[in-house]
Formats: C-alpha cells, structure tokens, sequence
C-alpha cells in the first residue's frame, strides 16, 4: 500500500455521472503532515550556455566587448563537442553553437582590422577599423515591426570619422537599414542608434559597422530589442510571472567558484569581458548584482546569492554582503550607493559555497580543510550582516577516494559539514540530477521508472538525512533543514545550446512525481530550486525570438498555482499511480493531485473522513497524446494545463491518460 500527501488530474472534458472507479482513495482529515514550504518551488539561474545571455538577458550581440580577437579566419563556433568527462555532451549546431572564437567577420579590407591594446576601451584590446573595411555580426534573430535600438562607443583617430551601422536581413536594398554616425574629439564617444526591420527572420539578420572616412577604435556595442524590460526579454520574463517562484538562486553553480563578484558591478560597458571560468564561452559581465536584483524585484521574488568558496576568499565574500545589505559607511555599500543603489538589497539567503565536494570544482579541497574555509567564509559575512540565512554545501553520499583523511574518519561530506560547520549554517544543501544516458543504462526505458527514479533520488535523500542527524552529538537533537539548491532532470542532447535538452511529456510528469515527494518529506526538506530556468536544462526554452514553458515549467506552473499548502496522507493501492492530497491554507478546500503515467483512462473514488465535500469542484491538467509530446518555442503550444468543472466529486475523479491533474474541491465546512 502507497501512502502520499497528494491528489489526481482534470478531463478536457464534463466528467460523466456514475464512472467506474478503478482506485480508491482513502483520505483522514486527522493524518496530515508539515506545511509545504513555499521555497519549494524555487528556481536557479547560473551563467552558463544561454540561461542568462540568450535566455534572459535581451542584449543581441556576441563578444560586444572583443574578448576574442577580430581576424580574417572566422569561424565563430568550432568543434562543439563539450569533451569534460563530468559533463560530456554534444550541442546542437544548427540554431544555438557555442561561441569559442570572434563572432566578428571582417567585411572589406581584413588588414583595416587590426587589435590594439593601447587605449582599449574595455579588456585587453580594442579593435582598429580603417577607411572601407568593417566587421558584422551574422546570425541574428530579428521580428517584423519591432524596434531595434542600439548605440556604440567610437574614438576617431585623427579628430574624426564617419561610421556607417546597418541592420541587413536579406541581399536586397529593401531588406536593410542603415545610419551614416559621425564621430569628432580625441576621446571615446557614445552615439545611439536604432532600426525597425519589416521581415521576420530567426537567424538569417546581421548587424554590420563600416568606416565612411578616417579611423576609428570601437570601444563596444549594443543591440536589443525595443522592448526589452530593463535589459531583460520581455517574453522571458512573462512565462517567468507564469512560473511564479518565490526564489531564485544566483549565480552559480560551478560558474561562482571561479567568479569574481566586483566584474560585474558598475558601468556595464566597462565591465570586463572574461572566459566564463566553469564553462563555455564569454562571460559579458552584463548582469551582476544589480542586474539579478532588478530582475527580483521585477518578478517580485526572494534572492538568493552563492558566495564563492572555490578561488573565493572570506575577504570577497564579506564585501560582496556589504555591496547588497551593508550601508554606505562600508566598502561594499559605498560601492553600491556610487552605482546609483544607496539604499540596502537585505539579501536574506546566502549560499557558502557550491559542490565544494566535487573534484570538478574550482578550488575543490579535502573536507577537513573545506570545513575550516566554510567556517571562516561564513564567520566574515555574518560579520558583514548578522541575519543572514546560510545554506551550506553538502552531500549527503560524497566520500571523496582520493582525500584520506576523509576516508579514514569514515565520515560522507554531509556528515563532516555537520559535525564540523553545523554552528556556521542555516540550511545543509543537496543536489541531485537523474535522466537517460549517461544517467542510466538505456536511452529510453518505461515511463514509470522514469518517475520512480525522481521520487527515489529525492526519497533517499530524505531519508538518509533522518538516519544520520540524530547519530551527530555536535547537533544536540537539533534538525538541520534540507535545501535541496539543484535537482532536475538531465539528458544528454542539446537543442537549445550548452545543457539545452528537450523536455516532453514523461519529463513533465516526473517533476509532478518530484513535487509529490517533497510534499512527503515537508519535515526534513524546506526548500527546493529547480535547476535551471531557461533554456539549459530549463524550465523555459527561448529562441532568438520566442519563448516558452518546457513541459517541466508546466507542470511547476500548476502546482505552484492550484495545490494547497498542508499535507494530508492519502491511502491506495496501484502499482504506477501516484497521488497526493493537501488542504489550501484556510482549510476551505481539499486539493487531489493523481500523476497517471498509463496510456488509459484512470477513474478514482474517494472515502473520505473528516471532510464534507460541496457539490461542484475544478480539474486542472496537462497530458499530451503521447509521452515524447513537448512544447517549442514559436510555435502553438502542444502541452498545455487544461480547466474543467466538476459537478459530482464524490462520485469519482477522472485522470487523462498520460496526465497530471489538480482536482480542488470546495468543502461544506472548513477543516482547521
């Protein structure tokens, strides 16, 4: 017998009078659990492959800032196999490679291109542009009618140039447009531009900047769409309300060992360009701390920030709590007030460190080491803001064959965290990934096991935290909380650039399983982020001109929105059906959620104790017709929740197949 805290799905359809009931449910008002945590529906965005740049920041162009050197052998993209053994994969050339060389093709004479270093506006070197030769950007996605509004920064040699930018989509004279810009003085100068294309093309525009007359150094530039939000896509963040997750973590990950906050602070087009140092490509500098900020606030959500404890030091990780929550008598906080934000951030959550456990990360140590760097990273930021809440870096299985020490004290890296950090944390931290190849021996197997191995992954964690915190005297009876910081589905072929894997129907359904076992574990694990949310094993794809919710943002989406808040056990019998039940937070309604990974019809009945239901109800669902079904960006939505209304509950519950469905389910009274 399964025992849950959850409810089934909703028909497309009026549910008819007098089904036949395939399962019952039996449900007690008096058995219920811990209240879900909110924080269980959070999210983490890390700079990597196009979940910020691409996914959420709307700025068009590649290598603005010339990290790369402009030559006459362009080739942007290379060899786009990802060849780490920990995190192997081949990307999907054809819409999103990876940028490993100049984006920038030289249009006329290449010897008019050269780099030079002196005076450069921003990095190492700056390109050198002479009379009649030029350099494009190809590739770009452009929408018919929309204003393009961009500018670049010039310095003339000589005291003036002529500069001519165009938008091109096309060979044709009609299929462009362009703005003669001059230029005079000896210094940099900033000029603005902007063009309203009439042809729709997702990758087929090119953005061009050609000498008229003199020689110019080009500091940087921009392009954006007209309708960008703060710098962010606008489509982007509207399925971002959709997801409605009340936090987000930031910016790594493995990426924030190797990141140096202070890069990504002040004026953006002096920020540096740099090599991102976990994984591939150009990190911009475009989106720092302000930036994450101003995108929370937009989305109304909580902050959470991860220090780095890799290359990181406790100096660094001090300062960058005084930038976001210190006043302006502090380093930080002058720094903040002089980038034109005086008033504090009070960023809550901190996490120290990411995945200091694996040997893939910048700075990896043996644990009892870490530990010793934990404390003394923790001691200085709580020196900086005496209210933070820290989420220190575990997990739970990790003994590391190589650190001896470790292995003889016999302890797990979550054990040693705890009986050696616990004073220095809030949260321990988990993370977990599951999926097909190379996760599991098959590329494919039943859609059952597929769930199965999100509930277990999540199960054992749970359960092996219970096992362990009571054996430690250092934590005197005392519970440390679970913040499970990374947990997702990971498969191997990328679509949507580095990590960009599709997500279909089965992949909906086991994140629906996911959320099932949290509702289970509330006593143990209080919070839960998403990992990631655009585009790179994302909850959103995006291409250069469209966005959408993946089937795993769907299924997010409706529980985030239609499931109640206090658990309650349900009992039945079935080998593959998963339920869960919860009442809304003023006990005024019952919410039924049943996962049906069958191909058939499920119809379930109710024995209820302790509940009184009213006559009428609501079925939210997503199913699709076959478990490969998968939304894309662009085109109509395939995977989609559907409402339908109820009339006689208690009669029984409908699940599609191949669905997860919502019932909410009104009661004559409230259930305290």
């Amino acid at each position: 017998m399964k025992k849950s805290i959850l409810m089934l799905g909703a028909l497309p359809f009026a549910l008819s009078a007098q089904p036949t009931i395939d399962v019952d449910l039996r449900i007690d008002a008096d058995k219920r659990a811990e209240a879900i945590n909110p924080m269980i529906y959070g999210q983490f965005i890390e700079h990597m492959g196009r979940c910020i740049y691409g996914g959420i920041w709307a700025e068009m162009l590649e290598d603005r800032k010339f990290y790369h050197s402009v030559t006459e052998d362009y080739d942007p993209y290379g060899d786009q196999t990802l060849a780490d053994p920990d995190f192997p994969g081949i990307i999907d050339t054809t819409e999103f490679p990876v940028v490993s060389s100049s984006p920038w093709e030289i249009v006329g004479e290449p010897s008019g291109v050269t780099m030079v270093t002196e005076d450069s506006f921003v990095g190492k070197h700056t390109p050198q542009i002479a009379t009649g030769s030029g350099i494009r950007q190809n590739d770009l996605g452009i929408k018919e009618g929309l204003a393009y509004p961009g500018y670049l920064w010039v310095k003339p040699i000589g005291g003036s140039a002529e500069v001519e930018v165009s938008l091109n989509w096309g060979d044709g004279e009609d299929q462009k447009r362009s703005q003669v810009i001059k230029f005079s003085g000896k210094k940099y100068a900033k000029k603005d531009f902007a063009f309203t294309p009439d042809e729709t093309t997702s990758q087929g525009a090119s953005l061009a900047v050609r000498v008229l007359s003199g020689t110019i150094q080009l500091g940087t530039l921009s392009l954006m769409p007209g309708d960008n939000i703060n710098g962010m896509r606008s489509d982007t963040i509207e399925l971002l309300k959709e997801l409605d997750s009340p936090i987000y973590r930031w910016p790594g990950g493995n990426f924030v060992s190797g990141y140096d906050w202070r890069d990504g602070i002040g004026d953006r087009d002096r920020r540096p360009p740099r090599t991102n140092p976990a994984w591939t490509g150009v990190e911009h500098n475009d989106f720092g701390t302000d930036e994450f900020l101003a995108f929370c606030r937009l989305l109304e959500t909580e902050p959470m920030i991860a220090a780095n404890t890799g290359f990181g030091d406790a100096y660094s990780a001090k300062q960058w709590v005084e930038y976001a929550n210190g006043d302006t008598s502090t380093i930080g906080g002058s720094w903040r007030a002089e980038n034109g934000n005086k008033k504090p951030y009070d960023v809550e959550y901190w996490c120290v460190g990411n995945e200091m456990w694996g040997n893939w990360q910048l700075g990896h140590m043996q644990l009892h080491h870490y530990t010793l760097k934990h404390n003394r990273v923790a001691e200085a930021m709580l020196e900086a803001d005496s209210d933070l809440i820290l989420i220190a870096s575990g997990d739970l299985e990790r003994v590391n064959e190589t650190d001896l020490v470790q292995v003889r004290r016999g302890v797990t890296w979550t054990e040693g965290m705890l009986k050696d950090s616990h004073e220095y944390m809030d949260y321990i931290s988990e993370h977990f990934y599951t999926g097909r190849t190379p996760w599991s021996d098959t590329e494919r197997g039943p859609i059952a096991e597929h769930l199965e191995s999100m509930r277990q992954n999540i199960r054992t964690k749970a359960e092996g935290h219970r096992e362990l915190q009571p054996k430690l005297e250092e934590l005197d009876g005392k519970q440390m909380p679970i913040a499970m910081t990374e947990w997702n589905y990971w498969h191997r072929n990328y679509k949507y650039g580095e990590l960009g894997c599709v997500y279909d129907i089965a992949d909906g359904l086991g994140i629906a399983a996911g959320l099932h076992e949290y509702f289970r574990h509330t006593d143990i694990i209080d919070m839960a982020l998403y990992a990631q949310t655009v585009n790179v094993i994302g909850a959103i794809k995006t291409t250069r001109i469209a966005a959408e919710m993946a089937t795993t943002g769907i299924a997010l989406t409706m529980y985030r929105r239609h499931f109640g808040t206090l658990p309650v056990e349900v009992e039945f019998e079935h080998d593959v059906l998963d339920v869960s039940a919860a009442l809304t937070e003023d006990g005024k309604a019952l919410t039924l959620s049943v996962i049906n990974p069958t191909e058939s019809e499920i119809t379930v009945g109710l024995d209820l104790s302790g509940f009184a239901l009213s006559d009428g109800g609501t079925r939210w669902h997503f199913s699709g017709p076959d478990e490969f079904a998968h939304n894309t960006p662009g085109k109509k939505r395939v995977v989609e929740v559907v409402e339908t209304e109820i009339s006689q509950p208690a009669e029984g519950l409908s699940s599609p197949a191949l669905s997860a469905s919502i019932f909410v389910l009104p009661l004559n009274k409230a259930v305290k």
